[in-house]
């Protein structure tokens, strides 16, 4: 098996990065559509990540069988404690007549039964990003062999059901197995204690620069969040991951002015409860919460049902809105979130917060959020 040789530096660790099921998925479709399509399967197959991070993957296994190529690879999650590292990741690829690409699921590949996930009821539990890149993959398999047919992949991982019952996917209503994931296609290892330091260093660095106003979100879709919607200078921001109350201490100590914190709802609503890391082997205490502020504002014994149990926080803010006690219910998180993350700054750190969901916007603000969202749409830092 070959190794992926990428490195990153976390509190002087040296730690291996490895890639995602979805990056297996799209190198296990591109051998078999080659073996497909030519008769020969290569050795060798590489993949450009989102990351922008190029892949070599070997082909452990494969076969073909008149109209169908199966080929399979082996994860590789580097240093990072994943229970899918070392598992066979399979594609069986066939022709169909119509041009275009089907995806769907095969044995050990989880089924999606409740909404609010990234895939309807229903589907295989294959999220949007790798179904872009085994279609990707396929795609340029069909250009190199100038051939005018189209594909119908299955993605498979026999160990899948067995090693789902380690994950939370019965808890969302996965079925049947593991979901094909990734967003950037490499997996980033991170031992709580390197992840909290190297917040710790960005902190000191954000410091050494005469930054007294800091802007943080827990990862990417904060971040993102925070660029694209609220249009605000991200070259001085901190992502803090899960731990949110670790970087308020830090930043008090520091002696960092202000914070502003964008996050999403599903982690900023167990700060609102007082839990200030969001890991959810920690605490998971999301429908729990929004449903006693439901409680609180009103909402009857139906509605605080179906709150606690939805699957995502987005199906939450469904049956809030259902039930016209959307705005009051965050208006009632927004102030227990403020009161949490005050009384975890102390005195000298002025701590704000926004809180959003990607598919219903900014739903919630602080008291004072409002001008540090101006003092970061104008980059003014200096103290």
């Amino acid at each position: 098996m070959q190794k992926l040789e990428h490195y990153i530096q976390v509190a002087g660790q040296r730690l291996r990065c490895g890639y995602t099921t979805g990056t297996c998925a799209a190198a296990a479709a591109r051998g078999a559509a080659e073996l497909l399509l030519t008769g020969a399967a290569p050795d060798l197959l590489r993949v450009e990540t989102p990351s922008g991070l190029t892949v070599e993957v070997e082909v452990e296994e494969a076969r073909l069988l008149g109209n169908c190529a199966r080929c399979a690879v082996r994860k590789d999650a580097g240093d990072d404690p994943d229970v899918t590292d070392g598992v066979l990741v399979w594609a069986a690829v066939e022709r169909t007549a119509s041009p275009g690409v089907t995806i769907d699921g095969g044995e050990g590949v989880g089924r999606v039964t409740r909404p609010g996930l990234d895939q309807p009821p229903g589907a295989a539990a294959i999220n949007s990003v790798p179904r872009r890149m085994i279609t990707e993959q396929l795609e340029t398999a069909l250009r190199a062999a100038g051939a005018d047919c189209g594909f119908r992949a299955v993605i498979s991982i026999p160990q899948g059901r067995e090693l789902a019952e380690k994950t939370f996917n019965p808890r969302l209503g996965i079925e049947g197995g593991l979901s094909v994931l990734g967003t950037s296609g490499i997996v980033r290892p991170m031992s709580e204690a390197a992840l909290v330091a190297s917040i710790h260093a960005e902190l000191d660095v954000r410091r050494a620069e005469g930054a007294f106003d800091l802007l943080v979100s827990p990862g990417n879709y904060g971040a993102d969040f925070a660029r694209d919607v609220l249009g605000l200078d991200l070259r001085q921001s901190v992502q803090c991951s899960n731990y949110i109350g670790d970087t308020l201490d830090y930043a008090a100590a520091k002696g960092f002015r202000s914070l502003l914190l964008v996050g999403h709802l599903g982690k900023l609503v167990k700060c609102a409860a007082g839990v200030m890391n969001t890991h959810s082997r920690v605490a998971d205490c999301r429908m729990e919460t929004l449903a006693a502020h439901a409680a609180l504002c009103g909402a009857n014994r139906e509605t605080v049902r179906v709150i606690l149990q939805a699957v995502t926080t987005e199906a939450a803010i469904l049956a809030l809105r259902e039930a016209g006690l959307l705005e009051p219910t965050m208006d009632s998180v927004m102030e227990a979130l403020s009161h949490h993350l005050r009384r975890r700054a102390g005195e000298t750190l002025r701590v704000e917060a926004v809180l959003f969901t990607n598919q219903h916007g900014i739903l919630g603000e602080t008291e004072g959020a409002a001008e540090l969202l101006a003092l970061h749409r104008k980059g003014e830092r200096e103290p």
